[in-house]
């Protein structure tokens, strides 16, 4: 791997994790736990623009550990990487269509994190009634998702003629 590229990687995770900590300071959480913009996904949309699938993965499990390890627990990585997992898998989907615009993909990344944090935490209380929250989860993923696709598209376009791998 080169150099220039290793380091973009670096610079990335640190950001995310940067974005992820900024979270943590200003919770949203107060009508729903476990609200919040995820602003770490604007790094993950411009990795996986810029760099690929495969960098975009690796950014978003380290920032995720990380992050958990050093702002959480072990029950909120589980949350976390089942929503990375399904988010990123569905915006590496959609993007590969190449039928939807940054924001889509932003969109409906935003939409599958909180879709896989509701089935994991199904899994780990074992209780289906958590799935009550799914409807304002999709409405503030929505939400999120325009934002942070919309900054996420300023950002890639600014990089546009810019050679990062």
């Amino acid at each position: 791997m080169k150099t220039k590229k290793v380091a973009t990687l670096g610079l990335s995770i640190a950001l995310a994790m940067i974005m992820s900590y900024i979270e943590v300071l200003v919770p949203l959480s107060f009508a729903v736990p476990g609200i919040k913009m995820g602003l770490a996904n604007i790094v993950i949309i411009f990795v996986l623009y810029k760099l690929g699938t495969k960098e975009a993965i690796l950014v978003s499990l380290i920032r995720v550990i990380l992050v958990s390890l050093l702002f959480s627990n072990a029950m909120a990585m589980a949350y976390s990487i089942a929503g990375a997992v399904l988010s990123l898998g569905v915006m590496w989907l959609l993007k590969k269509t190449d039928k939807f615009s940054v924001v889509g993909v932003s969109i409906a990344g935003g939409v599958m994190h909180n879709v896989g944090q509701i089935i994991m935490a199904i899994i780990l209380l074992g209780t289906e009634q958590i799935a009550l929250y799914l409807p304002v989860l999709i409405i503030t993923g929505t939400v999120t998702g325009v934002v942070i696709g919309i900054v996420a598209s300023i950002v890639i376009n600014r990089f546009k003629n810019v050679r990062i791998g």
